[in-house]
C-alpha cells in the first residue's frame, strides 16, 4: 500500500472514530442538560454544563488537565472551570490578561483557530492557567464558536510532549462543535428560566391591570349602549325593526330612529372605520352630532323667499314641510365639517341618513359612502338607494347630494352594515352581498319576516366561527291598508 493510500485510510479511520466520539459526547451532554433542566436548582444549568464538558473532553482526549473559559460578546471572560474545580475568583482584568492576552488561549482568541502545542519548551504559545502551576508540555486549545460568536475556549493539557495526536485533534475538533450546541441550549434554557421568573411577576401585574381594564371596558360598553335607542319611536301606520350584534363589547356600528320637529322621523345607520374603543368613541360622537344638528333644523328664510318669488304669496304648509325636510338632511354636511376639521385621528364613518314624512311616505335621504339601501316590495327588490356622497369626516366641505323616494304601502326599507356580507363561516367563506340580495329578492310580507329570514341564514352561515365585525340591520315598513 502506498504512503498516500495509507494516509488516506488513516484519515478515514480517524474521521469515523471522531464522528463516533462526537455522537457520544452529544448524547452525554444532552442527557446532562435534560437532567439539570429537570432539577430544582435552575441557576446551576450553565455551571453544570461546563463541568460535564470538561469531564467528557478529558475522557475523550486522555488529557490530564483541562480548562474551559466562557466569554461574553465583548470577548471578556465571564466564567471558568479547571477540570473538576472552578477557577478561583479573580478581578476580571487579571483573569483576562493572564488567560486571553498571553499564551495559547490568547492566540486562539485572536486567530479563532485550533491551537496545538507539541512542546511548551519550544513554543512561545504556552498554556497559561489562572492560579495553576501545572507543568504542561503538550496543549490543545479549541475555540467554541456559534455562528460568528466566540462562546469560549476549551484547553486540554498533558505533561508529555507531543501527546495530542492527529486522531485526538480530529476527535476534539468535531466534539467541540457539539459542546457549542450544548452551551447554546444551556444559555437558552437559563435565559428562558429567568424570563419565566420575570413573566411570573409580570403575569400578576398584567392580571391586575387586566381586571382594571375589564372594568373600564364594561363601563365603556354601558356608556355606548346608552347612545343606542332603548326603544324605537312609534309611528302610526309604520313598523320599524332593528338588529344589532356587536363583535366585541364595544362597537363601531350605530343606528338610531328619532323624532324631529314638524313630526318627521330621522333614521340613521352607520359604520365607523376601524374597531375597538376608538371606533366606539367616534360612534358616540357621530350619533350625537346627527341628533343635535338635525334637531336644530329650521325653515330657511332664503327658501321661503324663493318660494314667494316662484309661486307668489306665502308658501303653503305642504311647501314648508318639504323645505323643513330638506333642511334637516343638511345635518350630514354639518357633521362632516365638524369631524373633518377636528379630526387628527383620520376617523370617518359611512352612513345612511333619511328624514321621513310619516304622513305621505316621502323619504329624503343621503347615502354617505354606505352600503346600498334596498326598498323591498312584495315581489322582492323594487329600488336601490346608492351612495350620493363620500364617507362622513374625510373631506372638509364635501358635497352631499340628497335624493328622495316615495315609500308605497307595504314597501320595506332595508339598511345594513358591511358586517352582514363580510360575515365569515368556520371555513373563512364570506356570506357575500350576492347571497344577501338573493334573500332580499324573495317575496316577503313583513319587515319582521324579512329580518328573521336574513338573521337565520346569516347565523347558520357563521356557525361557531368568531365574529370579525359588528352586524347591524334596520328596516322601516309602511303599512298596507289592504292587509287589514
Amino acid at each position: 500500500m502506498s504512503q498516500e493510500r495509507a494516509e488516506g485510510k488513516l484519515n478515514e479511520i480517524l474521521s469515523a472514530d471522531a464522528v463516533r466520539a462526537a455522537f457520544q459526547a452529544q448524547t452525554v451532554l444532552f442527557e446532562k442538560f435534560v437532567s439539570t433542566a429537570r432539577s430544582d436548582d435552575k441557576a446551576e444549568v450553565i455551571k453544570a454544563m461546563l463541568r460535564k464538558t470538561i469531564e467528557i473532553s478529558i475522557e475523550l482526549s486522555g488529557a490530564e488537565l483541562g480548562s474551559l473559559v466562557l466569554l461574553d460578546s465583548d470577548g471578556i471572560v465571564v466564567d471558568g472551570i479547571l477540570s473538576d474545580a472552578e477557577i478561583s475568583p479573580e478581578p476580571s482584568s487579571v483573569l483576562n490578561e493572564s488567560v486571553l492576552e498571553k499564551g495559547l488561549a490568547g492566540w486562539v482568541t485572536s486567530h479563532r483557530k485550533i491551537g496545538l502545542v507539541n512542546d511548551s519548551q519550544k513554543d512561545d504559545r504556552r498554556p497559561i492557567l489562572a492560579n495553576s502551576s501545572y507543568p504542561a508540555r503538550s496543549a490543545l486549545a479549541l475555540p467554541i464558536i456559534s455562528g460568528e460568536i466566540l462562546l469560549g475556549i476549551l484547553t486540554l493539557m498533558h505533561s508529555m510532549p507531543g501527546y495530542f495526536t492527529p486522531g485526538i485533534v480530529e476527535r476534539m475538533k468535531i466534539t467541540v462543535n457539539q459542546v457549542a450546541l450544548a452551551l447554546e441550549n444551556a444559555y437558552l434554557f437559563d435565559s428562558l428560566n429567568e424570563s419565566i421568573k420575570s413573566l411570573g411577576k409580570a403575569k400578576q401585574e398584567i392580571e391586575a391591570y387586566s381586571r382594571v381594564l375589564d372594568r373600564e371596558m364594561e363601563k365603556c360598553r354601558k356608556i355606548q349602549n346608552n347612545f343606542l335607542p332603548k326603544q324605537l319611536p312609534h309611528l302610526a301606520n309604520w313598523h320599524i325593526e332593528e338588529f344589532f350584534f356587536p363583535a366585541s363589547r364595544v362597537a363601531g356600528d350605530f343606528y338610531d330612529v328619532f323624532m324631529l320637529p314638524g313630526g318627521y322621523a330621522g333614521l340613521v345607520i352607520g359604520d365607523v372605520c376601524d374597531k375597538g374603543v376608538g371606533s366606539a368613541l367616534f360612534m358616540a360622537l357621530f350619533r350625537s352630532l346627527i341628533r343635535v344638528f338635525s334637531g336644530q333644523a329650521q325653515l330657511s328664510r332664503s327658501l321661503i323667499d324663493t318660494q314667494k318669488q316662484t309661486v307668489g304669496g306665502t308658501p303653503d304648509s305642504e311647501s314648508i314641510r318639504q323645505y323643513n325636510q330638506v333642511e334637516a338632511i343638511r345635518t350630514v354636511s354639518l357633521t362632516n365639517d365638524y369631524i373633518a376639521q377636528n379630526n387628527q385621528m383620520c376617523m370617518f364613518a359611512s352612513l345612511f341618513f333619511g328624514v321621513l314624512d310619516p304622513k305621505n311616505g316621502k323619504l329624503v335621504y343621503i347615502n354617505a359612502g354606505h352600503e346600498t339601501v334596498f326598498v323591498i316590495g312584495r315581489n322582492g327588490i323594487s329600488e336601490r338607494l346608492l351612495p350620493t356622497g363620500p364617507a362622513v369626516g374625510l373631506i372638509p366641505e364635501a358635497k352631499f347630494k340628497y335624493e328622495q323616494i316615495q315609500l308605497k304601502p307595504g314597501e320595506i326599507l332595508f339598511a345594513f352594515t358591511d358586517g352582514v356580507p363580510d360575515a365569515r363561516s368556520p371555513g373563512e367563506e364570506r356570506f357575500t352581498k350576492k347571497h344577501l340580495i338573493s334573500l332580499l329578492s324573495q317575496p316577503v310580507a313583513t319587515a319582521f319576516d324579512l329580518m328573521e329570514r336574513i338573521g337565520t341564514s346569516l347565523f347558520a352561515h357563521i356557525g361557531k366561527a368568531p365574529q370579525a365585525d359588528d352586524i347591524t340591520m334596520l328596516t322601516l315598513q309602511r303599512e298596507n291598508p289592504d292587509d287589514g
